[in-house]
């Protein structure tokens, strides 16, 4: 991996890992603008616990060593939160300042996706055990 794409990857990794995990963190506390929010968009407030608890592991999984395949689904998770939250603002009405923060995190998910070094992607792994058989 040449030294910007290294760049890209962290700039992107480390907002992301640090607004996952205090986002996580504070839905499974239950913080009062995170109740609001919920409730704001129609869910009950139950569904920020589980939200909450896959945030936080999503965060481990994407920062430790190894593991590749738990990697992608940890992306794939934070894709499919962040878009839903971005649909869920746009289908009650909110205006675009209400959803830029998910939105960001979008892009952010698949930017730090995109530039992941080699060792942290799951093809290469699953070619090597179809080439093993």
């Amino acid at each position: 991996m040449n030294k910007r794409n290294k760049f890209i990857y962290w700039m992107s990794t480390i907002p992301l890992a640090l607004g996952m995990f205090s986002g996580g963190v504070a839905q499974i506390l239950r913080v009062k603008e995170s109740v609001e929010g919920i409730l704001h968009l129609g869910y009950p407030v139950y569904f920020m616990t589980i939200l909450g608890i896959w945030k936080v592991m999503g965060v481990v999984a994407i920062l430790m060593p190894k593991f590749a395949l738990l990697k992608e689904w940890a992306y794939a998770g934070f894709f499919f939160a962040m878009t839903g939250a971005v649909i869920s603002h746009i289908i009650i009405k909110d205006s675009f300042a209400e959803f830029i923060a998910p939105l960001v995190f979008v892009a952010l998910t698949v930017v730090s996706w995109y530039f992941r070094p080699e060792n942290k992607k799951s093809f290469d792994q699953i070619k090597l055990v179809k080439n093993e058989c």
